[in-house]
Parts: structure tokens; sequence; C-alpha cells
């Protein structure tokens, strides 16, 4: 059984502070796709409507079975509760400042927000890669930031452009093999 003043510490701890967006470049928007955005919505709709009142719930329960110094399900359930009202504020925010932009519907030839590129490091190793929003960066999908290093090096580039991208272990050239604008799947 942990002791009071273990648990007092624990809740004068203070916050992670993941409510603050993470820094945009100055005077940039925060672009997204719009199944980005569909999924920011989904989730802080289910955070609202479900997981909050449910967890409220389980509170109110626990706080009337009396002391509640040593009530775990009290305890846990108000420090959940502000992770969650905490998500919900960042949520909140980027959606707040959030510019949606259709990949599907621009039609450029050149690498702008949305492109789906090929390219061929210096080694010939090929990827693909999705420019995306920040809050969507999903490496194991190949999803990267629109400010990303790759993505910067990238931009503006046209279909056999070679671009140089600069890494702590030195420049290296990159082939951009081919530039497409298609919907991205959530």
């Amino acid at each position: 059984m942990r002791k009071l003043a273990d648990l007092e510490r624990e809740r004068a701890q203070p916050s992670d502070g993941d409510d603050a967006p993470p820094p945009l470049p100055t005077g940039a928007k925060n672009y997204i796709t719009p199944a980005g955005h569909a999924r920011l919505k989904r989730e802080m709709q289910t955070l609202l409507d479900r997981e909050r009142p449910a967890l409220v719930k389980v509170i109110a329960w626990a706080a009337s079975n009396g002391d509640r110094s040593e009530n775990a399900d009290y305890i846990y359930g108000k420090r959940r509760l502000r992770e969650i009202d905490r998500r919900i504020r960042f949520l909140g925010k980027r959606l707040e400042i959030a510019e949606v932009i259709d990949p599907a519907v621009r039609e450029a030839d050149q690498v702008f927000f949305g492109a789906t590129v090929a390219y061929a490091d210096s080694k010939g190793v090929e990827r693909t890669v999705s420019i995306v929003g920040q809050d969507e960066v999903d490496p194991p999908r190949h999803r990267i930031s629109w400010v990303s290093p790759v993505a910067r090096a990238l931009t503006k580039a046209r279909e056999g452009d070679v671009v140089t991208l600069r890494t702590p272990a030195g420049a290296e050239e990159l082939e951009v093999l081919e530039i497409r604008y298609v919907e991205l799947p959530e």
C-alpha cells in the first residue's frame, strides 16, 4: 500500500505540458489534410462524449465511498480526468488554428503540402513519402511533416530534380522520381 505522502508528492508534480502545440515556423499555418482533420475531430468527440462522462461517473461513485485520501479509484480517476481535459484543450487549439488542404484537388508538377513523392537517395534506395501536417505524422505509413528536413528539401522540386538534404552527417543528394497528389486515407 502506498503512503499518503507518496500520493501527495505525485499530485504536486507539474503537468507534462502537452497541451501546448508543437511549434510551427514563424508566421506559418497549421496545415492538415481532410483525413487528419477528421481524425482529430473524432478523437475530441470521443473524449467529450464517451470517455470523460464515463470517468466522471466513476469519480462520483468513488467520492461517495467516503475517505478520498486513500481511495485509488478517486485519485487515479482525477488524474486521468486531468489528462483527458488536457488532451481536449490541445485538440481544441490544434483544430482552431488548422487550415485544411485537400491534396486530391491540387494539380501541380512541384512538391508542396499534400504531395506523395517518390525519391531516390545517393545510394539508389527509393522511398515514397507523403507530406502531411504536424498532427498527422506517421513514420510507419511514410507520412512526414511538411516542416521536416526531408519535406523542406523536396519542397518546390519537380520530377527529375536533384535536391540537397542537409543532415548532421552531411549533405545528401535526393532525386525526385515521381510526384502525385492523391487523397490520403485515414
